[in-house]
């Protein structure tokens, strides 16, 4: 993992009162802050997550939602749950992949929730 103080780190008052904030943050937790990582070192892996983040953008558009906590945090409940009828899982804090190559070879969903990371973190809900 790459952050060995992320157990450790306090949940926001704003999360632990507000469900959309509280999954953003486990979301970050289990693939956003790995997968943030090994894209800012990979030119390649960052544009793929750059394109997730477009047709994230794009659906929230089409369903006439914004692209804030309330919007990603259904969006990406959407996405986990797709992923669980499929027989994929959503890794654990500290077992998502580290490397760029290994998320370059993640599956969809798991770029896809890391896409939704980037964007709440772009738009401050964290």
């Amino acid at each position: 993992m790459t952050n060995d103080f992320l157990a450790f780190a306090p949940i926001s008052a704003a999360a632990a009162t507000d469900p959309a904030s509280a999954l953003l943050d486990e979301m970050m937790a289990r693939v956003g802050v790995d997968g943030l990582a090994a894209a800012l070192a990979d030119p390649g892996l960052l544009a793929l997550v750059d394109q997730h983040a477009a047709a994230v953008r794009d659906a929230l558009a089409d369903a006439g939602r914004p692209a804030g906590a309330e919007g990603l945090a259904a969006y990406a409940r959407s996405i986990r749950a797709a992923a669980a009828r499929m027989g994929r899982r959503v890794p654990e804090p500290g077992e998502a992949p580290v490397s760029g190559a290994a998320w370059m070879a993640a599956d969809w969903h798991l770029l896809r929730l890391v896409a939704v990371c980037m964007i709440a973190d772009e738009a401050g809900v964290f």
